[in-house]
């Protein structure tokens, strides 16, 4: 299957426009594939949501590529060269950060993952109506339709915001802890959907998680982070399985107390 997301070299940081620079990481390579679910797995503070927000463009990058496909017009094209228009038909956007909203209802919110296809005040056409229906559907926040976003507790704020990413329909999808508010019956379920949404539609989805069981059991391929010193992280890539058998996860999970079969990907806590 080919690539969606390839990333060669990569250096991410903070400080890329001033002279301020603080690295985070440098070196990073992996690719994400057409159709499949891929967990970014890592302790507190290693860097996930900087790598995030650096595929996203939302931070610049310090060094190296991120090369996106434009679903095979040209091939791969580095982050750079594309305009923001461009890549919000391409890449859908999901942090954990709480929108500071007013006066919009969940449904307008969601509708506005419609806009790199209509304008921020353009008008939805019947095709984006039913897009912006079934997105929340998908989510099972129908019922949230006029509520507004200031009275949603947190985990149906974050649904919101990943109906939102759906209805934009890009082709790779980036969650940042996208069931840290969610009960533990939601959470099995948004990974479900996530999951059917990758394999049913080709779509890429990246997500970061802390939920280690949860990832093992449902992700395609697991992106472990892992932190050497202040400026040195390592990307180990593979699927579950595949990095539980050379011992990769194992290292990761394992602790006093904690146990971690690599034949069923199960943590037993003692």
């Amino acid at each position: 299957m080919p690539n969606r997301i390839e990333i060669r070299d990569l250096c991410i940081g903070y400080g890329a426009r001033s002279k301020n620079i603080k690295t985070i990481g440098c070196h990073l390579n992996g690719c994400l594939i057409e159709g499949q679910l891929t967990c970014l797995l890592g302790a507190n503070g290693v860097g996930k949501s900087t790598l995030l927000k650096t595929l996203s463009g939302f931070l610049p990058k310090l060094g190296g590529n991120i090369l996106i496909s434009d679903n095979g017009r040209n091939g791969h094209k580095d982050i750079t060269e594309y305009s923001d228009k461009e890549l919000a038909k391409l890449i859908g956007v999901v942090l954990t950060l709480k929108p500071d909203i007013q006066n919009m209802s969940a449904r307008e919110m969601v509708a506005l993952g419609r806009s790199p296809y209509t304008g921020f005040w353009g008008s939805l056409g019947e095709e984006d109506n039913r897009i912006v229906d079934k997105a929340m559907e998908m989510v099972g926040i129908s019922e949230l339709s006029i509520r507004m976003i200031d009275t949603l507790s947190d985990g149906e704020r974050q649904k919101v915001m990943i109906a939102k990413a759906l209805a934009q329909q890009t082709p790779v999808i980036y969650l940042d802890e996208p069931t840290a508010f969610l009960d533990f019956p939601s959470k099995v379920e948004m990974m479900r959907q996530l999951m059917s949404r990758a394999r049913e539609t080709g779509k890429s989805i990246f997500l970061s998680t802390h939920d280690v069981s949860m990832a093992l059991q449902i992700a395609d391929n697991i992106w472990l982070m892992e932190k050497h010193n202040d400026k040195s992280r390592t990307l180990t890539i593979g699927s579950p399985h595949a990095l539980a058998e050379n011992g990769i996860l194992p290292r990761f999970i394992e602790g006093e107390g904690i146990h971690f079969d690599p034949k069923t990907l199960t943590i037993r806590i003692e």
